[in-house]
């Protein structure tokens, strides 16, 4: 069954991404042992949407911008897991290309 919503194709896509199954993530959150697969798994199909303090714990628990779990342009996606990647110091240089770039087409 493919993914309902961006944010369960996005959750789907981070966890994988970090080699976790739906239980040990649903642990590493802190779930109940009992519900950590069946409510990764709601999540996952769409079924329900985490609480924001949930989301917030999924995406540091995956490495990923909380903001990740809900852009729908796959490029902007791409960009937000290259930015948990870089330092500061690739940050404040990728802020600076991007704002050339946007001058430059003025």
């Amino acid at each position: 069954m493919q993914p309902s919503t961006t944010f369960s194709k996005r959750l789907r896509q981070a966890r994988e991404r970090a080699g976790l199954t739906q239980t040990e993530l649903g642990l590493r959150v802190g779930m109940d042992p009992s519900a950590a697969s069946p409510r990764m798994n709601q999540y996952e199909k769409g079924i329900h949407e985490p609480p924001h303090a949930m989301v917030k714990r999924l995406a540091e628990e995956l490495g990923v911008p909380a903001a990740f779990l809900f852009v729908d342009d796959d490029r902007l996606a791409d960009l937000l897991l290259l930015w948990t990647e870089l330092g500061d110091e690739g940050h404040e240089k990728l802020l600076r290309y991007a704002k050339r770039q946007v001058k430059a087409q003025e």
